[in-house]
């Protein structure tokens, strides 16, 4: 995970990226696997619909969210906003959620964080 020139590693080989929908302010939930130097999204959920997050046809709605498979291919990286106009990601792992700003002793107000896989 890095922003500007800052990096911080993590031993993970899955974890769950959450954030809320920042007109709709619907939580949103993804969880990826890591494999190789790639991230490959399994399964999502969003806790309702609106502008722009309508759940796909083949959702399935169990727990008070609309749960899916994302079709989409093994991402290199993902770039993450940083703002002070939304409210922050959340990577979540062992049990726990933590907002991403939390990983970094200084941040910009305005960046992109970058997560990425790599080889152990």
């Amino acid at each position: 995970m890095s922003s500007g020139a800052v990096t911080v590693t993590l031993f993970l080989n899955s974890f769950t990226l959450a954030w809320m929908h920042s007109v709709e302010k619907i939580r949103w939930e993804e969880q990826w696997r890591i494999e190789g130097n790639s991230l490959h999204v399994i399964s999502a959920s969003v806790r309702g619909s609106g502008a722009g997050m309508e759940p796909p046809l083949d959702s399935i709605f169990k727990e008070g969210a609309w749960h899916y498979t994302p079709h989409v291919p093994p991402q290199k990286e993902l770039r993450l906003a940083h703002s002070p106009f939304t409210q922050e990601y959340e990577l979540c792992f062992d049990g726990r959620c933590t907002p991403l700003n939390d990983f970094f002793l200084t941040l910009p107000q305005i960046d992109t964080i970058v997560l990425e896989a790599c080889e152990r």
